[in-house]
């Protein structure tokens, strides 16, 4: 039963990562020159780093924002609990491209923020919004946001609620039964989903070419440049890099995440 799975892993990825190995170091020769510039041009070394910022704050601004809500859907009688989660898939069912457009009409010089503000008096002339860096944090966030809630509620739901009753029978406030018992057993889910979220931004680059300016330029948005201009061995290894960089976020962010679990729990496993 494995077997059409392993095909699948091996045809859809393990395949195309060697392919786009092969075309960073063969161009047409053995070579190392795309990788060389990549690493010595301030410009490219930039854009990594911007990347990664970006993406380490839209997956922590999610973690955080996500977290309370998943937290009162879970509270909620179980069919308030269904209504709350289809309202909190309905984004999921429209486009990425659709929703930055979206942003793009709310954000821009005559959008509905604008004209809220300058009907409310708050200001004389509209404000600049679109095409910064902080329209790109919103718009991400708000893109991949669903997808964090949804995975902290899974990691909540499993939760036996009656531990949080015991502890406070225990002589637990509500806040130590919360950071002692209820935090450390859904932190896994939150990191989960931070990582998964984490990895999205990684790889975006439609939000950031309409709704950022020329300095929110992001690895994938380089990529596609560089295929556009058919420069095939230097998009690929601009990708290997960003493959590079992603895992090695994700296995520090674990990292730290089982630190966190353990100092949440006292020392010991939750």
């Amino acid at each position: 039963m494995l077997w059409p799975a392993l095909v699948m892993l091996v045809a859809f990825f393990l395949l195309p990562t060697l392919d786009i190995v092969r075309s960073s170091v063969f161009d047409p020769d053995l070579t190392g020159r795309h990788f060389e510039r990549v690493f010595t041009r301030a410009i490219y070394l930039d854009v990594f780093w911007r990347t990664i910022r970006v993406s380490l704050i839209v997956a922590a601004v999610c973690a955080v924002v996500a977290y309370p809500v998943a937290y009162y859907i879970v509270q909620r009688p179980r069919r308030r609990q269904f209504l709350f989660l289809f309202l909190v898939f309905v984004p999921l069912w429209m486009s990425v491209l659709i929703r930055s457009y979206a942003w793009m009409v709310v954000l821009g010089r005559e959008g509905l923020v604008n004209a809220a503000l300058m009907g409310l008096g708050l200001t004389d002339a509209p404000v600049k919004m679109l095409f910064t860096t902080g329209a790109v944090y919103v718009a991400m966030v708000q893109i991949l946001l669903p997808i964090q809630i949804v995975t902290c509620y899974s990691a909540m739901s499993e939760i036996d609620l009656d531990l949080m009753r015991a502890a406070r029978v225990l002589g637990a406030g509500p806040w130590q039964a919360v950071r002692r018992v209820f935090l450390p057993l859904s932190l896994d889910g939150t990191i989960t989903g931070a990582i998964i979220v984490f990895m999205l931004s990684m790889g975006f680059f439609i939000t950031p070419a309409l709704v950022g300016g020329r300095r929110d330029l992001m690895l994938a948005n380089l990529i596609e440049l560089q295929v556009n201009q058919l420069n095939w061995g230097f998009a690929a290894a601009i990708a290997l890099v960003l493959m590079a960089g992603t895992v090695a976020c994700v296995a520090a962010i674990k990292w730290l995440s089982r630190r966190l679990v353990r100092a949440l729990s006292g020392g010991g496993a939750p």
